[in-house]
């Protein structure tokens, strides 16, 4: 048993679990960044060194076998070791030098985070920045990131994490569209006009039926998932938009509509895990970041 232990390296855990937790030789590859043959060779490797079979080959890709499946939860509990272990050395380094991993929304990480990203390169140019834009949640307790700019409450455990204040939002047009079509004058006018919403999210239509407005998805002419393209066509005049008024309201090419109409405040949190919190080159970035975004709220 010993040395079977000892030959069982973590990569080929990480391995199985990466292909156990998609289904997918190809997508485990793209998760872990190897490539396809190698994802497949250190399976191979894996059930060779533990003399069991962990997959089978299905139609749709590859499912677990039944001792594939019983070792699924030992192998997390190994995942989680060592995530444990390295957020337990990363948190004690001193070095107010290395690369901090900060995970933002599109949107912020399109119109907000540049200019504060490059004051920080500025004063600490021993630290070096990762940047990921997606408005998909990064596990802060897997090192996905180490500092998140998000706009909801986390709810992963262990997390320090702190709101930086709210931003307004309003509706908004490109005053192009308004010369061509009207400008409404009532709400029930608007929703008659186009409107610009989202695919296959149904966040926007759930807010505007909790305000009384009985929105589907048929109301709105244009839909994108992707708030910057989503700007952008709003400003091109595919039709109204609910927008950042920190944004909109400097484009002298939108004109807000309906100011007086109270819309719910879009939040924003800085979160990090409480391991990393306090490694030097991560509160100093969780500083500068945080006096970057003040204005936002002011």
């Amino acid at each position: 048993m010993d040395a079977v232990f000892h030959s069982l390296d973590w990569s080929l855990v990480r391995t199985y679990l990466g292909v156990a937790e998609t289904g997918s030789l190809s997508e485990a590859a793209r998760r872990l960044g190897l490539s396809q043959p190698t994802v497949g060779r250190q399976i191979r490797q894996m059930e060779a060194v533990l003399d069991v079979t962990l997959f089978q080959r299905q139609p749709r890709g590859l499912t677990l076998t039944e001792t594939g499946a019983a070792l699924l939860p030992h192998a997390r509990a190994i995942r989680d070791s060592m995530q444990a272990l390295n957020l337990a050395a990363a948190g004690r380094s001193e070095r107010l030098a290395g690369t901090v991993r900060i995970t933002a929304s599109v949107m912020s990480a399109h119109f907000h985070l540049p200019p504060i990203l490059a004051r920080i390169r500025a004063r600490e140019p021993e630290i070096a920045i990762d940047l990921v834009p997606t408005d998909q949640t990064e596990n802060l307790l897997y090192r996905e990131a180490d500092i998140a700019v998000r706009m909801y409450l986390p709810d992963q455990l262990d997390i320090v994490m702190k709101h930086l204040g709210d931003l307004d939002m309003g509706i908004y047009a490109a005053r192009s569209y308004l010369d061509r079509v009207g400008r409404p004058e009532t709400l029930e006018a608007l929703w008659r006009r186009d409107m610009v919403g989202l695919d296959r999210s149904d966040v926007m239509i759930r807010a505007m039926r909790e305000m009384g407005v009985p929105a589907t998805r048929d109301w709105f002419a244009t839909r994108c998932d992707d708030f910057v393209t989503s700007y952008q066509l709003v400003r091109a005049g595919c039709g109204a938009g609910v927008l950042q008024c920190n944004l909109a309201d400097r484009d002298a090419g939108l004109e807000r509509l309906f100011p007086e109409l109270p819309l719910p405040a879009l939040p924003v949190y800085l979160a990090a895990h409480e391991a990393m919190r306090h490694t030097p080159r991560i509160r100093r970035v969780w500083d500068l970041l945080e006096q970057g975004l003040a204005p936002l709220f002011s």
